[in-house]
């Protein structure tokens, strides 16, 4: 059914490009005889152009990972502590290649967090809530969005003034209970997404 509809879409005249009913011999439009070559044809080429959709495909509506707050600040004390540091050494006469490098250690401190924080990403589809933890060995849980309960928002008075919070997600699935996305930038909106692709299944 899905084919000839298709096919009749494309059906025109070849004199005007008017659309032509396929029963018929003559053109509505401009009165010229059908040509049911050119107009195969037509049909043909338009078909070609077409894309092919799949309806298996699955569309992501958004990955988000933590915030980066808590990671920018550390890089920034990293930095302000290893400039006092190389100052301190140096009045105790501690040579400079002793000094920066050890100031320099101080940015492995917010870097393994960094590294942390990279190890954790959110996807949500329009099927499933996708949570992927690790950095070299990756580890893959899914959520189908039709076990998904409920979803709420939680943020303290630090998380608030800051601009992200926790997204908590309900579900039924076969290992159950809560699902806690931490730490997300503006996680009413990452909310809102997530319900709005649930009313598909609810």
């Amino acid at each position: 059914m899905m084919s000839r509809l298709s096919e009749d879409k494309f059906m025109t005249c070849s004199n005007c490009g008017a659309y032509v009913t396929p029963s018929v011999r003559f053109c509505s439009n401009c009165g010229a005889a059908v040509d049911p070559d050119a107009t195969r044809l037509a049909r043909v080429q338009a078909s070609a152009l077409e894309p092919t959709i799949d309806p298996d495909l699955e569309h992501t509506i958004f990955t988000v990972r933590p915030t980066m707050v808590f990671i920018k600040t550390g890089y920034a004390l990293a930095v302000i502590a290893g400039i006092a540091l190389v100052f301190l050494l140096a009045s105790l006469n501690v040579p400079a290649t002793i000094s920066i490098p050890i100031a320099l250690a101080l940015l492995l401190i917010p870097g393994y967090y960094h590294m942390r924080r990279n190890m954790v990403r959110y996807t949500v589809t329009d099927s499933k809530l996708q949570i992927d933890t690790g950095l070299v060995a990756r580890t893959t849980r899914n959520i189908p969005l039709s076990k998904v309960q409920d979803v709420t928002v939680s943020a303290s008075i630090p998380q608030r003034l800051l601009g992200f919070g926790d997204i908590i997600v309900d579900n039924a699935s076969d290992v159950g209970g809560s699902t806690v996305m931490h730490n997300i930038n503006s996680p009413r909106h990452y909310a809102d997404l997530l319900l709005r692709e649930l009313r598909r299944w609810h």
